[in-house]
């Protein structure tokens, strides 16, 4: 079977999305799939056209303008469309992924027009809960809940975000429920406990609080280091550090105010983009992995989990229902709420094992790659199939 993935980043060095999209296409052509991704130089010098990545067919695009890129205005060159006009019809399906990005609307018509089926991917991003959400509510009702109805199969990654999808319309025998997953290969043999606590000078008998992700508004940072600051001043928990790692997105130079203001700016690590390899040390260090809000499914959460850590999220945003008193916790969005659930994971030295065992039993029972792509194999199946 032929498959074309569209996603505008790849590969999977800047956001979650990129690393759905690889994982999956790897996967996928294990299984002899013949897998192309059309995507674009977004963030990269790059400027050919067309590539490989194993046995992965990638067309890389230039963008418009990398100024706007980085402002999150990713326009392809007339090229991409070319490309997606002339080629679409050799393959049996299309899987795109995202919902409101800018050339969205441009590849729905083609594949409208050349009556090719495809999946749609959101990734968590239905909610209006960041900045234009008038504009995203003009494009939703002008184009965007039409590309949701005709596409042949909308994959949802829970069971919210399936109730998101019934909400605007979409008929339910076209909602599938497939998580995120991981290849769990790369967590066979983790790095020695202590290397990141070594590399970044955090002291050996120091818990650490780790944040891994975009430093952006909507993630509720804010809300984390307030909890920090409860933590340390109101509850006299000062065995703690809170690191921060991530690339800034616009955010950085406000969540260092707000360290300061509280008085715990010593306590926390900020330490920029991170490898993967720094990543995973990070995540072996960690005593508990805190994202106060999300939508969607993080893998990041996957990542915590299948390295043992146990999470704490709040209700701000989505829920998995996989986690609450299972993994960790889910608690109310308000700092006081997420510093307890905090303190009880990394001073409870039982729980904490408990929680590290079922973190390492989920993920390996319910979302291990090998598992969510055969699910996906069957949607797409039913899709070429009719």
């Amino acid at each position: 079977m032929r498959v074309l993935h569209i996603y505008h980043i790849f590969p999977a060095i800047y956001g979650g999305v990129s690393y759905v999209v690889y994982n999956l296409a790897k996967e996928l052509s294990k299984r002899q799939y013949d897998v192309h991704i059309l995507t674009t130089n977004a963030y990269f010098n790059t400027t050919c056209d067309s590539d490989s990545s194993g046995k992965i067919k990638v067309h890389r695009f230039k963008v418009i303008s990398q100024k706007l890129a980085k402002r999150k205005l990713i326009i392809p060159s007339s090229s991409f469309f070319m490309w997606l006009e002339k080629n679409v019809t050799s393959f049996n399906l299309v899987h795109v992924h995202g919902f409101r990005n800018v050339y969205t609307p441009l590849v729905y018509l083609v594949l409208k027009e050349m009556k090719v089926p495809y999946v749609l991917q959101v990734h968590g991003s239905l909610p209006r809960v960041t900045r234009g959400r008038k504009l995203k509510w003009i494009y939703d009702i002008s184009l965007g809940y039409k590309l949701l109805r005709d596409a042949s199969k909308v994959i949802a990654l829970s069971y919210l975000e399936a109730k998101q999808y019934k909400a605007i319309g979409v008929p339910e025998e076209k909602i599938a429920i497939i998580p995120n997953g991981i290849d769990l290969s790369e967590y066979t043999q983790l790095p020695h406990k202590g290397n990141f606590k070594k590399k970044f000078n955090i002291p050996e008998k120091k818990k650490i609080i780790l944040y891994l992700g975009r430093i952006d508004r909507t993630k509720g940072i804010d809300l984390l280091i307030r909890a920090c600051a409860y933590l340390k001043n109101e509850m006299n928990f000062k065995d703690a550090v809170l690191v921060i790692a991530g690339p800034d997105d616009g955010y950085l130079n406000k969540v260092k105010a707000l360290a300061r203001s509280l008085r715990v700016y010593n306590s926390i690590v900020f330490t920029g983009f991170i490898s993967s390899e720094d990543k995973l040390r990070a995540l072996v260090d960690a005593d508990v992995f805190v994202t106060p809000s999300f939508y969607g499914f993080p893998i990041t959460f996957l990542e915590a989990c299948a390295t043992g850590t146990p999470i704490v999220t709040t209700s701000l945003g989505d829920t998995l229902e996989w986690m609450d008193g299972k993994v960790g916790y889910v608690t109310q969005p308000t700092h006081h709420c997420l510093a307890d659930a905090i303190y009880r994971i990394v001073s409870d030295d039982k729980l904490h094992r408990k929680f590290s065992r079922n973190c390492i039993n989920i993920v390996r029972s319910g979302f291990s790659l090998e598992k969510v792509v055969e699910r996906l194999e069957k949607i797409y199946k039913e899709v070429v199939e009719g």
